[in-house]
């Protein structure tokens, strides 16, 4: 990237007691239409050529240290967080470790990093349920992956599409915001957009789309000031008419 895939909120989601629920469904997207298909199509080409490398900008690729990195990410750059990812994970290798630690001595490491009280009592408690149900093992499976502390579909599909290698669209605020932008969606909460994007996107583009998307939005479609002058995706685009 450098491009931040944030989970999904500082607080996390608590450790759920006994069984775990089911994962939650996607909504059911409205039918593409013929002209959001053809505008994806063009997105997809013009990405291609605007950003045929674009990845992930979290340093961990095994599926536990992309998993701790990425929570540690929310409301923190890649750069910091790759600096204490490693830090962390040399201490607390594998999810046993990082178990056994108190959420002091997790939250002494990672202070810098925000919100360190919380993101290190999700670290620690993800780690738990990964040994506790999971045999010390990180699940690839999106329901299994929402069961963990501080995991939604933000985190389990950066680490199902970088760690496992799965189609996976991450939507956070980049990819919300320049999906809106473009037309592809309408919507503003992250599991429609994700669901609108799904039918538009080939499957075998999700992960890589996600990585141009955000690219996109940090190199040009800024938030505040968008580059709509630099940014070759005006040609068809519609908000640098709608924002003028």
């Amino acid at each position: 990237m450098s491009q931040s895939i944030k989970p999904d909120g500082p607080a996390g989601t608590r450790a759920r007691r006994g069984r775990p629920s089911a994962a939650k469904k996607l909504p059911a997207p409205a039918a593409p239409s013929r002209e959001r298909a053809k505008l994806a199509r063009a997105v997809l080409a013009a990405f291609q050529k605007l950003y045929p490398d674009a990845d992930c900008g979290l340093g961990p690729r095994d599926p536990f240290g992309l998993l701790v990195a990425t929570i540690l990410s929310a409301q923190c750059s890649d750069a910091r967080v790759n600096q204490v990812a490693p830090v962390l994970l040399k201490a607390y290798p594998h999810p046993a470790a990082m178990a056994a630690a108190t959420e002091e001595d997790i939250a002494a490491i990672i202070r810098s990093c925000g919100f360190f009280r919380t993101k290190a009592k999700n670290i620690r408690g993800a780690s738990a349920r990964l040994v506790s149900s999971f045999g010390g093992e990180t699940p690839r499976s999106m329901e299994d992956l929402l069961t963990l502390p501080g995991v939604g579909r933000k985190t389990a599909n950066c680490v199902r599409g970088n760690a496992f290698r799965l189609p996976a669209l991450t939507v956070d605020t980049h990819l919300g915001r320049i999906s809106r932008r473009l037309g592809l969606t309408r919507h503003e909460d992250p599991d429609k957009v994700e669901a609108d994007l799904g039918e538009l996107i080939p499957e075998e583009r999700w992960t890589l789309f996600s990585h141009q998307g955000i690219a996109h939005g940090r190199a040009l479609c800024k938030s505040q000031k968008p580059r709509c002058d630099r940014c070759p995706l005006a040609a068809f685009c519609p908000y640098p008419s709608a924002s003028a």
